[in-house]
């Protein structure tokens, strides 16, 4: 483990309290989140691989909740989503999700699997999944704009884009959390595991900066707040 290292893979062991202080800073953009707290001085332990991917498919979550939302309120004629707020949750899922998560898997995860000759179905359907998002995104994408939006047949072609992303990646996702991640522990060497994540941690650094992970999490946390759904209260019944 990488001495002081401050990563997204690394988390704290809290071993006293926090007294005292908060943090203001500025507002955050889309484009670049706020900085981001980190306490120092403290104990950390390496993240899994596993754990890693899990807390990046956390993100891929809360934009799905935001394209649920977007969704809605075109299915509904009304007209306070903006094109921004659909093009930055599309933003996300291309360069964070798309570009770096599922290349991770189809890269480390996936070639593996197929060599043990284990959970080659799943794989094959999680490969074609990503294929068929990918293409998604681009009409998504392509459909961003006020004109389709305020369309009536444009509207209606954009949700049942929405919609068909959303309810292939809803599963998708829980299959692999709960099934693809927990057995790769299993045909991979531990320090080959271990190697894994600090190839992630490599590439995301290369891609994002030391706070890829945090900023995107700031940039979907933006994009709740401009829909009115980042209180997590008004979800409980």
């Amino acid at each position: 483990m990488k001495e002081q290292a401050e990563t997204r893979r690394t988390f704290c062991k809290t071993t006293g309290l926090l007294l005292g202080s908060a943090i203001v800073g500025a507002p955050a953009v889309l484009r670049a989140g706020p900085p981001v707290f980190r306490p120092q001085g403290e104990a950390t332990e390496e993240v899994s691989p596993a754990e890693d991917l899990m807390r990046e498919h956390g993100v891929l979550k809360r934009v799905l909740l935001v394209y649920d939302e977007i969704a809605d309120r075109l299915s509904t004629r009304r007209r306070d989503v903006s094109p921004e707020a659909l093009s930055g949750a599309a933003d996300i899922i291309r360069t964070f999700i798309e570009n770096y998560h599922e290349k991770s898997e189809e890269n480390y995860l996936f070639p593996r699997f197929e060599k043990a000759g284990m959970l080659v179905d799943l794989v094959s359907t999680l490969r074609t999944q990503h294929q068929r998002g990918r293409i998604l995104t681009d009409l998504i994408v392509k459909d961003a704009t006020i004109k389709t939006m305020q369309g009536h047949d444009g509207s209606k072609r954009l949700v049942r884009r929405i919609r068909r992303f959303v309810r292939m990646y809803n599963p998708h996702e829980a299959r692999e959390d709960t099934v693809l991640f927990p057995a790769f522990r299993k045909i991979v060497s531990s320090n080959e595991y271990d190697s894994l994540g600090e190839e992630f941690e490599k590439k995301e650094h290369e891609l994002f900066g030391e706070d890829g992970f945090e900023r995107y999490v700031n940039k979907v946390a933006e994009l709740e707040k401009s829909l009115g759904i980042y209180d997590l209260t008004q979800f409980t019944p």
